[in-house]
């Protein structure tokens, strides 16, 4: 983490000097030398990545630069506090032992530079030269061993990839296996490439390890070695010769070659030279973890993404690792299960996992003993990872963090704040990771796309997953104590509270150089007066707090000195966001849930010049905008009052890309209060919310008569929701004639009426819709309706008859989803068996599917 430490450090000395120099007086000079010798730094960490694991010495002055910088972060920032608000100033020399000294720093970080500098110069102790990426000669491989035994599983999949290599082709065919550390994807091409079918159809095999060091000699001469013997002559000729030495052998017949662990596009295109594309009878058989990888390798061929285990091959071959046979003794099944589950049904963890059963549990004879030990591993799964002695998981992942970018580094290592078993919110985390200064600037390019692209690149190497992982039944807790102890939190920056938090608030915690306080308790927890200041006052320097499980009764004023939040997430039970909250001038993300349902904000939001995303769950009521207000970098704002949606705050927000709406939507409509015509303005809004709130009179007193026409809702919408609204089926054409909707939401009443008929020409481009709580009995739609569906979810339709049986023809339907819909399960079976037919007609399996809760008896 120490370049990033760096790249952070850089940006906020960058913004310091541009945008508040004045809080600097006399140390300008001392900040922009700092800022130079930071930029040495930054380029030294980058040139030496590739080496830091296995030199000790280079490890050693990584962690110096590493702590340095970080000393250097904690003290300009609280020497910006200190100037921003000078009763703050005890907290600082309690916190650092002495006042706060930017001269200090300042050479501490010179000397460093110094040295780095020496090093630099001193070729003889570390060659820098050969630490670029591709440079010098690569480190002796070791292959993995190809698994043999135990090999569960994976039947369909290797079915799949064997029709693949059997099929006749004009050319040369490339097929490839793409999918995250751990999955199988060499063990699934081994046991493709012992399967009799397969050997029998190629009598030429071959299997070369490829991974992410290597030379193209040892691969060419690793192929050669099946058609000849290598001699003297073959091994003095050069890496170009050889090629065409292998595409000779290669040119004509029938062969396999499997490439085990390609890394790159680049690494690709070094091998690709060597096969003959002439010759339609070659197979080869990439593994990857990187997708793009694959899709470069045949543009006319999809990778085929490994699947994850299912539980129950989970726990086969848990049990073949364990007992080495299929029987387990049933005192011990049902935690076995539990264990396998909790291996995230990854082989390669199940694997691991139950080598530590052996090794360690599995000596004694006694069951209750045993059991007790399996109780204790199936709490500490991913703990007993990375203790096993092989360390084969820590390695794999290390293997793709080597090649990561430098500015992926900091993202990745970043999601282990979150607890195990967690589902990640995509806009959480990415505002997260702008707050913690992660994010690179980039010229047209927002923070937020730019983040959006660094998750897609951390999903196509497979080091994130994209799926929806119930959480656990039960938090971990530490047994004796918070871990780390209280007194440990002095040298802490990231601190994520799981479970205890009052406990934990209640000891009075210190941190002074934490800068992320998150909690993820699922439990509501209720903080006293007297403990409202405990966070603010213990953690002065943070720039994210997610503490949305806490519930405030009254904002603490130590919560404004944090001057340094860039993301903020909290509870209360307050009807009003006092005016103080202006003084969070660095704010990003403000996220605000109350338990009113309404909201005033009497902070001056307009002023808040780095704010870019406002949310609350209530009717909140904005500001007056000013002549001298701002909010251009507003790009999330809800739920607003339809009071609030005048000309002059859309004028300031201009550049909205979320926008929700709550209380009577009628006035907006009506142009009584409001307008809905200001909403086109909103050149630049994808996303819109109308949520229709008459409280305390019933929703029938709320019911919209109609809709505006099409031309004046924002022209980019891409997602619409609406609630409560009670609209009649016949206003869907309207929905259906904007252009550019991909999603819809239709919840809680948000259309009612018996019968609807879909029209002609509408939804071109719909590929979400949901329907929820709604007394809809016949629904007449076919495939034209809506030719680009993929996701549908009916929730609540108790009265539906049945979902349109025409839906089945389009092409790209991929999810149908009923939750208590009872009388429409049965047309939804008829759908779930004609998509299965398609794919079964089209050589494809699994690509549909079909949920319905409750279950039919």
């Amino acid at each position: 983490m120490a370049d990033a430490a760096v790249e952070l450090l850089l940006d906020n000395l960058q913004q310091l000097l541009i945008h508040h120099a004045h809080l600097l007086g006399d140390a300008k000079n001392q900040v922009e030398k700092m800022e130079s010798d930071l930029r040495l730094l930054k380029a030294f960490l980058k040139d030496s990545a590739k080496k830091q694991r296995k030199d000790e010495s280079l490890r050693a002055l990584v962690r110096h630069i590493r702590a340095v910088v970080y000393e250097a972060e904690d003290i300009i920032d609280a020497f910006v506090t200190q100037s921003a608000e000078s009763q703050s100033k005890s907290y600082f020399l309690r916190a650092f032992q002495t006042p706060v000294n930017l001269h200090s720093i300042a050479a501490d970080i010179e000397k460093v530079s110094t040295k780095v500098k020496e090093i630099y110069g001193d070729r003889t102790r570390i060659d820098f030269a050969s630490l670029s990426i591709g440079d010098g000669e690569p480190e002796e491989l070791e292959a993995p061993l190809v698994r043999q035994e135990n090999v569960v599983g994976f039947e369909d999949e290797a079915e799949t990839l064997i029709g693949y290599l059997t099929e006749e082709t004009q050319q040369l065919d490339v097929i490839s296996i793409v999918g995250m550390p751990g999955l199988g994807k060499t063990t699934l091409a081994g046991k493709v490439f012992r399967d009799p079918a397969i050997m029998y159809e190629f009598p030429t095999r071959i299997w070369v390890y490829v991974s992410q060091d290597f030379t193209r000699k040892n691969i060419f001469l690793a192929i050669l070695r099946e058609f000849t013997r290598l001699d003297e002559d073959i091994y003095q000729k050069s890496d170009d010769e050889l090629a065409r030495l292998v595409a000779s052998h290669l040119e004509n017949g029938k062969f396999l070659i499997v490439m085990d662990d390609v890394w790159t596009i680049e690494d690709w295109e070094k091998l690709q030279i060597a096969l003959p594309e002439s010759n339609k009878m070659g197979k080869v058989l990439v593994t990857s973890r990187h997708v793009e990888v694959c899709q470069y390798a045949n543009k006319s061929r999809l990778p085929h993404e490994l699947r994850f285990f299912t539980q129950e091959e989970s726990w086969l071959l848990l049990r073949l690792e364990v007992f080495g046979k299929p029987e387990c003794p049933p005192e011990l099944e049902d935690l076995g299960k539990l264990i396998a589950n909790r291996c995230g049904r990854l082989p390669l963890a199940i694997v691991a996992i139950g080598g530590i059963l052996v090794q360690k549990f599995s000596a004694s004879d006694d069951m209750d003993a045993k059991r007790n030990a399996w109780t204790k591993v199936s709490k500490s799964v991913g703990t007993y990872l990375s203790e096993d002695p092989a360390r084969r998981m820590e390695k794999i992942i290390a293997s793709s963090y080597d090649k990561l970018p430098y500015h992926l580094r900091a993202c990745f290592l970043y999601l282990g704040m979150f607890p195990e078993d967690i589902e990640i919110p995509v806009w959480k985390l990415i505002r997260m990771w702008i707050a913690e200064g992660f994010i690179q600037e980039k010229s047209g390019v927002s923070l937020e796309e730019t983040a959006e692209n660094y998750l897609k690149d951390l999903i196509n190497r497979n080091l994130v997953m994209v799926d929806k992982i119930k959480r656990p039944n039960e938090m971990k807790k530490s047994v004796d104590g918070f871990e780390p102890s209280i007194a440990e939190l002095q040298d802490l920056r990231r601190l994520c509270i799981h479970s205890d938090v009052l406990n934990f608030i209640s000891a009075k915690p210190y941190g002074p150089r934490v800068r992320s306080f998150v909690c993820f308790s699922e439990e509501e927890i209720a903080l006293s007066t007297e403990n409202g200041s405990v966070i603010p006052a213990a953690f002065k320097l943070l720039r994210v707090l997610e503490i949305k499980p806490i519930k405030f009764t009254k904002i603490p004023s130590d919560m404004y000195q944090l001057v340094h939040l860039k993301y903020l997430t909290l509870s209360f039970n307050l009807a009003i966001l006092p005016a103080a909250f202006s003084k969070l001038w660095n704010i990003q993300t403000l996220v605000v849930d109350t338990t009113s349902r309404t909201l005033e904000i009497k902070a001056d939001i307009w002023k808040m010049i780095q704010l870019r995303h406002l949310k609350t769950n209530a009717t909140t009521t904005l500001p007056k905008t000013g002549k001298s207000s701002k909010g251009e970098k507003l790009q999330t704002l809800g739920t607003i009052s339809p009071q609030s949606c005048t000309e002059e705050v859309f004028e300031r927000a201009r550049n909205l890309k979320k926008l929700g709406i709550r209380g009577r939507l009628a006035l907006l409509l009506e142009s009584k209060n409001g307008s809905f015509d200001s909403l086109r303005k909103l050149e630049n809004l994808e996303k819109l919310k109308l949520l229709n709130d008459v409280f305390p009179h019933p929703p029938s007193e709320g019911q919209l008569q109609a809709l505006p026409p099409p031309y004046k809702f924002p022209p980019k919408l891409r997602s619409l929701t609406l609630s409560a609204t009670l609209l009649d089926w016949n206003h869907m054409s309207i929905l259906g004639l904007l252009e550019n909707l991909e999603e819809l939401k239709l919840k809680d009443k948000a259309f009612m009426g018996k019968h609807w008929k879909a029209t002609d020409g509408g939804f071109r481009r719909l590929e979400f819709l949901h329907i929820g709580r709604t007394d809809l009995v016949f629904w007449n739609a076919s495939a034209h309706h809506f030719p680009r569906l993929r996701f549908l979810e009916l929730q609540n339709c108790e009265e539906l008859t049945e979902v349109p049986l025409g839906l089945a023809e389009i092409e790209n339907f991929q999810v149908l989803d009923l939750y208590r819909t009872k009388f429409a399960s049965a047309s939804a079976k008829k759908i779930g068996e004609a998509k299965s037919q398609q794919e079964e007609k089209n050589g494809k399996t699994g690509g549909f599917k079909l949920s319905i809760f409750p279950i039919d008896k």
